[in-house]
């Protein structure tokens, strides 16, 4: 049985473990020995069996400050503390050498990690015989703010990697729309469709969030300000508006949001495990553009308004909420610009729209990516 490592760290969000576990699962229920290795701070709402899994000395970015890392106390990660996370993911590494290894997002990403990305490929690379490396990254990247960080993305690629696999249709949208692909990385791509979890089946018992507006963010300050205004946008419609909190934080979240819609009709709860299957019941949906969020509405067909994430100069979700507008009519509000009367006459127009069918897209990437790896590891015996 091929042994299948994903070495990845989530900062903020959860969106880039989720992704990763489901491309996990794919893979073992493809016949390989998938070993998931996280980074990122322990996730409750994430469902780990069935994978192995193995957790590093977790860090977090500092809010939206991605180039600052902390550890699970809060306190600014030191020297010690990373080279310790290396031990351990070396240690993993050498116990069960795999024959394919998949960085997430890096070297694209996480650059703050550079140095224990190096070490997982340095091993591999001094490993006989050496596992198949591949990048995973999703549809639309954060560009690189100078020409240098795009040289030294492509000077890992071409030292360390074997391919890269593209979670994104290239007809839908191409690498290119957030990257400078040269004809070197450019041979090096592999186009996966998109990775989903099964789509939710809708059944006609289960009401659970009909005809409401389901909003979904994380519990920190990233998401606050869009819980707060549609506390408020919902005293101005006749819809019951339903706040899903993510977030270790999040029964606290819900408990302050909850005194604060005061009689409004809201009612906010930490996420829930059955959250697409509510998308396939709800009126409207409402939240940031992360790929995972953005997949999800895909699938249900559920319409609604995308307020894409943008601090810190980021446009990934800008990007990808600009393009969905303009496929499937979604609505979408800037960050600056979000008040409780234009998100209410945001999502009644979408309630307007109403549902459609995101025919033609490919949501098998997971599985495809599996059998990507199966044909190059045959290939290369």
């Amino acid at each position: 049985m091929k042994r299948v490592a994903i070495l990845v760290t989530h900062l903020l969000g959860t969106g880039h473990l989720s992704r990763s576990l489901i491309l996990a699962r794919a893979l073992r229920d493809a016949g390989f020995a998938p070993l998931l290795i996280s980074g990122g701070m322990p996730t409750a709402h994430l469902d780990m069996s069935g994978v192995d899994f193995v957790q590093l000395p977790p860090v977090r970015s500092d809010g939206t400050s991605f180039t600052r890392l902390l550890d699970s106390a809060g306190d600014p990660i030191s020297p010690e503390f990373m080279a310790e996370r290396i031990r351990v993911l070396e240690e993993t590494l050498r116990a069960h050498p795999p024959n394919v290894l998949i960085t997430e997002l890096f070297p694209f990403g996480r650059r703050v990690l550079r140095e224990e990305f190096g070490a997982a490929l340095a091993l591999a690379k001094a490993t006989t015989p050496a596992p198949l490396v591949f990048a995973s990254i999703r549809d639309i990247l954060a560009p690189p703010s100078n020409e240098k960080k795009a040289r030294q993305t492509e000077t890992w690629l071409a030292e360390y990697y074997d391919g890269v696999l593209v979670h994104s249709d290239a007809g839908v949208v191409p690498l290119e729309a957030s990257w400078p692909v040269t004809p070197d990385t450019a041979r090096l791509l592999h186009y996966t469709g998109f990775i989903a979890p099964p789509v939710p089946i809708r059944n006609p018992g289960e009401r659970e969030g009909a005809d409401e507006i389901i909003v979904t963010a994380g519990g920190g300050p990233v998401g606050r300000k869009l819980f707060e205004t549609s506390i408020e946008a919902a005293r101005i419609g006749n819809h019951r508006w339903r706040l899903l909190v993510g977030g270790s934080d999040a029964a606290d979240v819900c408990a302050r949001l909850n005194r604060v819609a005061n009689g409004a009709p809201v009612f906010a709860e930490p996420l829930r495990p059955d959250y697409r299957t509510m998308l396939t019941n709800c009126a409207a949906a409402v939240g940031q553009c992360g790929y995972n969020t953005a997949i999800d509405w895909l699938q249900a067909g559920v319409p609604g308004v995308f307020v894409p994430f943008a601090e810190a100069g980021e446009i990934e979700q800008t990007l990808r909420a600009s393009s969905l507008q303009q496929r499937y009519g979604y609505g979408r509000i800037a960050e600056d610009d979000l008040t409780p009367q234009n998100l209410a006459a945001a999502t009644s127009a979408a309630i307007q729209r109403g549902r459609f069918r995101a025919d033609g897209l490919q949501f098998d990437g997971a599985a495809r990516t599996s059998r990507i790896l199966a044909e190059l590891l045959d290939a290369r015996q």
